[in-house]
């Protein structure tokens, strides 16, 4: 972009910036609006892995607002890096309550950690209340010289 033109967009668009292509008020953005996504209705999938191997980094209950999906994938097993987090698994509750409607949804745990057992004794009453299923497997994949527990899913 030439200066000149650069100039121009700074004045037309005075307090204005952009952050991803978005265009945002600084004063009024937090240090997570970065990660944001613009508004607009829910997006209705199938599947969703759950970000970043379920860190809180940047999953947060906007993401379970505006991603509505039938099966969610947690795939976290590093508990000294918080993976999976709780906060986002009760992100997914607070998210869920949102929806309006009680759509069924499925938790996929890829891992058994002691994380995902406690969130999932804890809050067995609201998942019920929700119409969230944890989907637990004792499944194991081996391929080569490698072993790893395992979920099936069909649609």
């Amino acid at each position: 972009m030439a200066e000149d033109e650069l100039s121009r967009s700074s004045h037309s668009n005075p307090g204005k910036s952009l952050v991803n292509g978005i265009k945002t008020n600084p004063a009024s953005s937090s240090p997570k609006s970065s990660f944001s996504v613009p508004m607009g209705p829910p997006v209705y999938v199938d599947l969703a892995y759950i970000p970043n191997h379920c860190s809180g980094k940047n999953t947060d209950p906007e993401f379970f607002k505006r991603v509505r999906a039938s099966y969610y994938v947690v795939s976290g097993n590093d508990a000294a890096n918080g993976e999976p987090s709780r906060a986002v698994l009760d992100a997914l509750l607070e998210g869920k309550s949102q929806w309006g409607d009680n759509l069924q949804v499925t938790l996929i745990p890829t891992h058994d950690t002691e994380v995902t057992r406690e969130w999932y004794q804890q809050t067995h009453e609201k998942q019920q209340e929700l119409n969230i299923m944890v989907l637990a497997s004792s499944s194991t994949v081996v391929m080569q010289d490698e072993s790893f527990p395992a979920c099936k899913i069909e649609f």
